[in-house]
């Protein structure tokens, strides 16, 4: 990948804390909207002609057993009444495919999981929750950049989940890892 430049979005310092030195960091905020605004606002700022986007953070895991790194193929939009808006003749875009994954879906949206019931329901279409990817993908999409979506799941979408900010420094180290290996 001769001349291919890389942005990192991660959703906060942490998750990116161990990112290569002289890869940008986009750190977003949380949840799908900041991180499509953060996300654009990045790409209008910059040269884009062989750039690709690397959305690395943490995610919940919605099946139990599941642990690692993974690298979604499709995001959803979890939290849109996509049926509804399709029964009004608009098409939602609540399903974006992502380049290059390895087969997991991973359901984006602005709610901090931690319900058992909400879990349950999402991982009827999912394996994976975050409250970013969807609004990245979205805005690489607009601006035509490629985007990859490199997740480390850090806690199991329940109660642990609240345990969180004790378990980013863990994920960024295998995310910071996988960068490191990609970008060279």
């Amino acid at each position: 990948m001769s001349g291919t430049k890389y942005l990192v979005v991660s959703a906060v310092a942490g998750e990116a804390k161990y990112i290569p030195r002289g890869i940008p960091v986009v750190v977003s905020g949380i949840g799908k909207t900041a991180a499509a605004v953060a996300t654009a606002r990045a790409l209008g700022e910059r040269d884009i002609s062989d750039l690709v986007v690397l959305n690395v953070g943490t995610t919940g895991a919605l099946r139990d057993g599941m642990a690692g790194l993974y690298l979604p193929s499709r995001v959803i939009n979890h939290d849109i009444n996509a049926d509804a808006v399709r029964a009004l003749g608009v098409d939602p875009q609540e399903v974006l495919e992502v380049e290059g994954g390895d087969g997991t879906v991973l359901a984006s949206g602005d709610v901090f999981v931690t319900d058992p019931v909400v879990r349950a329901r999402l991982a009827e279409r999912a394996q994976l929750v975050d409250m970013e990817a969807y609004g990245v993908v979205y805005a690489c999409r607009e601006y035509g950049v490629p985007v990859r979506v490199v997740k480390h799941v850090s806690d199991s979408a329940d109660e642990s989940a609240l345990d969180w900010p004790a378990l980013v420094d863990a994920s960024a180290k295998v995310l910071g890892e996988w960068v490191s290996d990609y970008v060279s």
